[in-house]
């Protein structure tokens, strides 16, 4: 049996989850499938699929293949593509993984726009405070606020925000503003905690950096959590500028404590560290690369 059908079937079944779906996808039988991989197990030596009833799911062994195939086969189709016309359509599945609220406010207003340029490209946005492992949750593009962990991932910087301290002005209304960040254990401050910063937030004076322990009535793991919170009127949140970047342009929002916080967080493209970066993720990333730039 022809090896590339086998990791077509391969990577067919693992990125729409069964072998009907993969039929599905590809155009072939379920039965041309299913003799596809069994031909292509039987070829390596191990079992790639754990098949039940109800699902199938990778082995260890077939998620490493997995990992290592994938790249090859998009490459392959990246240069069919560049040879064959300039004008080539792109198609197929991109999974971009973003936070939560910056990919609401930043991030899904732009995916419109992508779909427009490229109707038959497939966008699977996977909106998440957690930083997403690429490899693992098959990613192909990361768009990051502040640092990156991956030392060996490929990073495109193409923005920066500042961190600001803000309110609702109806709170600052009736307990009054913070003149210095010591004035903070006065106030209610509510705590995003899936971030560096969690219940102790940095500032800057002519001394130098320091940070201040804060503490109020409401703490999550979800910054849409602490801005609706901030938004109401309830406390006193620490953000990056875009996370509140449209509301700050009314009268509601302000900011305070400007002189005492300079830090900047990068806004970053990551491709995890691949060989072989397909040409639907490059055009992708190009596109968000010039949106983004514009935008932020």
């Amino acid at each position: 049996m022809d090896r590339f059908q086998e990791l077509s079937a391969f990577i067919a079944v693992v990125e729409t989850g069964g072998f009907s779906a993969a039929a599905r996808r590809t155009g072939d039988s379920q039965s041309t499938i299913s003799k596809s991989v069994g031909a292509l197990e039987k070829r390596l030596g191990v079992i790639l699929f754990r098949r039940n009833t109800r699902s199938v799911t990778l082995t260890d062994e077939g998620q490493r293949y997995y990992q290592r195939a994938k790249p090859l086969l998009d490459e392959i189709d990246s240069v069919d593509s560049e040879m064959t016309s300039l004008t080539a359509k792109v198609a197929g599945q991109v999974r971009i993984a973003v936070a939560a609220t910056f990919g609401r406010l930043h991030i899904l207003p732009l995916v419109p726009g992508l779909l427009k340029l490229y109707p038959e490209l497939e966008v699977g946005l996977v909106l998440s405070d957690s930083v997403r492992d690429m490899v693992d949750d098959r990613i192909d593009l990361a768009i990051r606020v502040g640092t990156v962990s991956e030392l060996d991932s490929v990073v495109r910087k193409v923005a920066t925000t500042k961190l600001v301290c803000a309110g609702a002005r109806k709170y600052f209304d009736k307990h009054g503003i913070p003149a210095t960040p010591a004035d903070l254990s006065h106030h209610n401050c509510l705590v995003y905690e899936g971030g560096s910063t969690g219940g102790v937030w940095p500032f800057i004076d002519s001394q130098g950096k320091y940070s201040v322990p804060v503490s109020g009535n409401l703490k999550s793991n979800s910054v849409e959590t602490i801005r609706a919170g901030v938004l109401a009127g309830v406390g006193i949140g620490m953000f990056t500028h875009l996370s509140l970047a449209n509301e700050l342009r009314h009268f509601d929002i302000v900011t305070v404590l400007d002189d005492f916080l300079q830090e900047t967080l990068d806004v970053s493209l990551i491709w995890p560290n691949r060989r072989f970066v397909s040409s639907r993720v490059r055009l992708v990333t190009d596109y968000f690369d010039a949106a983004l730039r514009k935008s932020t």
